[in-house]
């Protein structure tokens, strides 16, 4: 038999995969189900109504700037009670990255094109909690009830067995999550055309979408990579949970409140949550004063990561994990 094809029926017979599986899919239906109980497709009395607010809102935004250009050239006083930016473009609402829309005036309403980019992050949350759980659970229950040894006596090779394991783990978890997304969107779509409002799913929207989609997949794989690594390293299940909740307690909790009774400049760099974060939204900005020492000069407090070294972090975390346990597999008595 194929040993690819074996070890994909081995991971799709494992219980804590199939619980992990229906817990997941129970997840997407206690959502969705939320989601159509809080809203309703608008009457069109609400559509003219939050049509008004939108013109109105758009007429106050040109209203503003022009009473910046007019104070700007003198021909009106400077009200020191009003905010006047130095370059007045900032108000100009042209040049804003958007304008109100009707949806932002119909509260009850799901809007697909408003709440698909939360939505998709929930879904990645969703999916990399399963791939680190199951990654680790289907090398960890192998390695401590022996299953390993037996595959070996059937095919002789470590790193090859190994890797096999690993290769068939990232591709179940990519079926997986393309057949997830695919349900998982689809019923928000759905939603949006019978119980509320699809909203303007234009190209940008797409691309933004599958930009922010592609980069959680990245992410979800990199889980799930890591949990298997772990749980190989400690020849356990619990070794990756263990790991993973005395990080999040000692380290994000735990360090974090001892780092800022020290007063630790730049404080965010420490913390894994930080990189994960930049990944998925492209760049994280973080407010320091501790990085001006005196307040003198211009600095201005501020410090930014961005999606390329938040990747490069994350990808060599994952790389010496693996690279670990593939070595420390290698020589390691099994028995």
């Amino acid at each position: 038999m194929n040993l690819v094809r074996a070890e994909v029926e081995r991971l799709a017979a494992r219980r804590f995969a199939q619980l992990m599986l229906v817990l997941l899919a129970l997840a997407f239906v206690i959502t969705a189900a939320t989601t159509v109980v809080g809203s309703h497709q608008p009457s069109a009395r609400e559509l003219a109504a939050a049509q008004a607010q939108v013109a109105q809102a758009i007429s106050g935004m040109e209203a503003e700037f022009q009473r910046c250009l007019a104070v700007k050239s003198g021909q009106l006083p400077l009200d020191e009670s009003v905010y006047l930016p130095r370059d007045c473009s900032e108000l100009d609402p042209v040049l804003q990255e958007r304008l109100p829309v009707i949806a932002d005036y119909l509260p009850g309403v799901f809007v697909f094109a408003q709440q698909a980019e939360p939505l998709t992050l929930l879904l990645i949350a969703f999916l990399v909690l399963f791939g680190f759980l199951v990654g680790a659970s289907y090398i960890g229950a192998d390695l401590n009830s022996g299953g390993v040894v037996n595959l070996l006596l059937w095919r002789p090779g470590r790193l090859t067995v190994l890797g096999t394991k690993l290769g068939t783990l990232l591709g179940v978890v990519v079926v997986l999550s393309a057949l997830s997304t695919v349900a998982y969107l689809g019923a928000f779509w759905l939603i949006g055309q019978t119980a509320g409002l699809p909203g303007q799913l234009d190209g940008v929207f797409w691309r933004e979408l599958a930009t922010g989609y592609g980069r959680g997949m990245v992410l979800v794989l990199l889980a799930s990579a890591l949990g298997f690594g772990i749980a190989t390293l400690g020849r356990h299940t619990s070794a990756a949970l263990g790991v993973f909740a005395g990080y999040a307690v000692v380290w994000e909790l735990g360090a974090r409140i001892v780092f800022e009774i020290l007063d630790v400049a730049r404080l965010e760099q420490l913390m894994l949550s930080t990189y994960v974060g930049a990944w998925l939204t492209g760049r994280v900005e973080f407010f320091d004063e501790r990085i001006c020492p005196g307040g003198e000069g211009l600095c201005s407090g501020s410090y930014t990561i961005t999606g390329g070294p938040a990747l490069a972090v994350l990808l060599a975390l994952t790389g010496a994990v693996t690279v670990a346990a593939f070595a420390t597999f290698r020589r390691r008595d099994l028995i």
